[in-house]
């Protein structure tokens, strides 16, 4: 076998390289393992990808991270993985969010801190203290219905916080209805669903960012390279440009995977950290039951994004660094994932980059808002990445050109003078993220939770194929945080809940000490 330069073997072969992937490799390479990840894209990360334009650094997805103080959660379990002490961040201001309605000219502050949460939005609803104050409650009952989030074993009591949807939430907590959207004000963070997202679903999403909010001074891309050299540190592979094609079974074992240049990699593990669909359609629908097979691929996903970054001139526009949440109106809030084409867009996300050498200015601008993958069927049949480079024609360049403009014209509303700032505008839609993230319809979080029906968008990373796993943000939860609670999900299932967890332990008080 060995001199066959065709074909390798491992013990673990984990084909993707997202957060899910790269997290899943380190701990299981921590145990031992010889473990190698299969990429297909040029840059590993899935959604960590960053990109370059005008010598300005782009995000893809990742904006500012939540729960990396000392102690709280994504720090232990960077801790563990080895990255933490050399991640470059920053922590953001106190006022982090600032949520905008309309042609409202006030904003209202989302605060870190549970006290300085509660105290910057009494001062703009100041006889709704005691719902603030039970609202903070309800979210660490919430997330501690979930060990895992609190780097905790043990199967909690999720049941009982699975059924209620947030917007019955938000209506029993306060009758104050502008109350209730600043409170969900930020949930681009989730792709928030008023007839079927859970409250679980917000608590998770939004209680980590309440704790401690971070952004990556060189991008999100750190955090995927730091996990790359770490697995290589312990003896793992990870390779690019290698997509996996074909999936070989033996005596109802996953046998080996090959990629497009025909090379065929055996191990005794495989775990996929890619879409749960494709991942299915990969393997076969023959070694899966019929029942769970259709319910994967019929699960509905959460809606898309569209992205305009921008490149400023310099000195022109000040640099805010909270992150703005914008909707048309309190009402919208509730159905921003629903817009009606003609209507579009009725929200944005906005971050800035500030200058290196004018800090006090900002150098990139990034808006998201949703879109729906129906917007650019027209152009489902293409395909596009750094890989495997192609134009999809004239009629796409003029719809992202139309469709920026548009975007551009809101967030103006609240930037004025923000049109006659931009240098270079470049623009992604739901077929980038399709194509360069391999998700369906270029989702922006996975399945949709419906708290009317919890357990039919359950995936468990365990498949009924003895070797075979699952991670990624479908499979547990979405964001940084939830991606990493859930590869490590995975990995309880092969290495023992108990025996992870008390290293995850016994590595987080080694860092904390330091």
């Amino acid at each position: 076998m060995k001199n066959n330069p065709d074909q390798e073997k491992y013990d673990v072969v984990i084909v993707g390289s997202g957060l899910g992937g790269l997290v899943t490799a380190v701990t299981l390479a921590k145990e031992g393992k010889r473990v190698c990840v299969l990429e297909k894209n040029n840059q590993f990360g899935g959604n960590l990808q960053t990109f370059a334009r005008n010598k300005k650094l782009f995000d893809t997805g990742v904006h500012y991270i939540g729960g990396l103080a000392p102690g709280q959660n994504l720090f232990q379990y960077f801790s563990y993985l080895g990255i933490m002490p050399r991640l470059q961040l920053q922590q953001m201001p106190v006022v982090f969010d600032r949520i905008l309605f309309g042609d409202e000219a006030a904003s209202y502050p989302i605060a870190q801190g549970y006290g300085a949460f509660i105290e910057h939005l009494a001062a703009s609803f100041p006889a709704e203290r005691a719902a603030l104050a039970q609202y903070v409650d309800d979210l660490e009952y919430t997330c501690h219905a979930f060990p895992l989030y609190y780097v905790a074993e043990g199967e909690g009591y999720k049941s009982a916080v699975m059924q209620q949807s947030v917007k019955a939430y938000m209506e029993a907590l306060t009758s104050n209805e502008t109350l209730r959207a600043v409170l969900i004000g930020n949930n681009f963070l989730y792709a928030g669903d008023d007839d079927k997202t859970p409250f679980y679903v917000h608590a998770l999403a939004v209680n980590s960012y309440l704790l401690s909010a971070y952004r990556c001074r060189v991008g999100g891309s750190q955090i995927s390279k730091l996990l790359v050299k770490e697995l290589r540190n312990l003896g793992g592979v990870a390779i690019n440009r290698a997509e996996v094609l074909a999936v070989e079974t033996e005596a109802g074992k996953i046998a080996s995977v090959s990629t497009q240049h025909k090379k065929r990699f055996v191990a005794d593990l495989f775990v996929l950290n890619i879409d749960p669909k494709r991942a299915l359609e990969l393997v076969g629908r023959s070694h899966f039951r019929s029942s769970y097979f259709d319910r994967i691929q019929n699960l509905p996903v959460t809606t898309s994004c569209f992205s305009l970054h921008l490149v400023l001139k310099p000195k022109a526009v000040r640099y805010q660094a909270q992150n703005l949440y914008y909707h048309d109106s309190v009402e919208s809030v509730w159905t921003a994932t629903r817009y009606a084409p003609a209507d579009w867009p009725t929200m944005f996300m906005l971050s800035m980059t500030a200058d290196p050498a004018q800090p006090e200015y900002a150098d990139t601008i990034t808006i998201l808002t949703y879109m729906h993958f129906d917007e650019v069927k027209a152009w489902e049949n293409s395909f596009n990445t750094a890989v495997s480079p192609d134009s999809r024609g004239e009629s796409y360049a003029a719809f992202k050109h139309e469709k920026a403009q548009q975007l551009l014209d809101k967030a103006s509303v609240h930037l004025p003078g923000l049109r006659d700032s931009v240098a270079q505008q470049y623009v992604s839609t739901p077929l980038s993220y399709r194509d360069y993230i391999g998700v369906h319809r270029g989702n922006l979080y996975g399945h949709q939770k419906d708290a009317n029906d919890p357990l039919k968008t359950f995936i468990s990373p365990k498949t009924k194929i003895d070797n075979l796993y699952m991670t990624g943000h479908a499979v547990y939860m979405h964001g940084i945080l939830g991606v990493t609670v859930g590869a490590m999900a995975t990995c309880s299932e092969i290495l023992g809940k108990s025996y992870l967890f008390e290293k995850i332990k016994a590595a987080t008080s080694q860092e904390t000490d330091l």
